[in-house]
């Protein structure tokens, strides 16, 4: 038969082809970087980009104390969690939580985390993220290669 073959190909963990990936948040805005950086967990600017694997990048973020804020959400937007016993609501705002020791980095995981799928899957995707404050890494065997956040769309 001479006709094309137009196949949908669907890729699986066997096929997935993950990178390492350097992102500098220096200067980046919070919302906007970290929907960027979940794309790239996903997979979604890959071609072979499929729902339901695991097919995304690893990404490690660096310079995560210098990420911005617009406007006065620093100070005025407020993160809820709740301890489980009667009466145990607790706030913070991303100042007080930048003040607390991996402050930057839960800041930005827990952004991130927002922006994923609310599944077995999700969870599985955000251990693919490495955030640090400073500048250096603990990654350097993996090769990663450096690209620019603001390129991607």
């Amino acid at each position: 038969m001479n006709t094309l073959s137009y196949k949908t190909v669907s890729a699986n963990s066997a096929t997935a082809t993950k990178e390492w990936i350097v992102i500098d948040a220096k200067d980046q805005v919070l919302g906007r970087f970290a929907a960027k950086v979940a794309k790239l967990l996903r997979g979604k600017y890959k071609p072979n980009f499929t729902p339901h694997v695991d097919c995304g990048d690893n990404v490690i973020v660096i310079n995560a104390e210098q990420i911005v804020l617009t406007g006065k959400k620093m100070t005025d937007k407020i993160y809820l969690r709740y301890t489980g016993f009667p009466g145990g609501q607790r706030e913070m705002t991303p100042e007080q939580l930048l003040n607390k020791p991996e402050g930057a980095s839960r800041l930005i995981k827990r952004t991130v985390k927002g922006m994923l799928p609310k599944t077995k899957l999700g969870d599985a995707i955000l251990n693919n993220l490495y955030v640090y404050a400073g500048s250096e890494h603990p990654h350097e065997a993996q090769q990663p290669k450096s690209i620019d956040i603001n390129s991607l769309s």
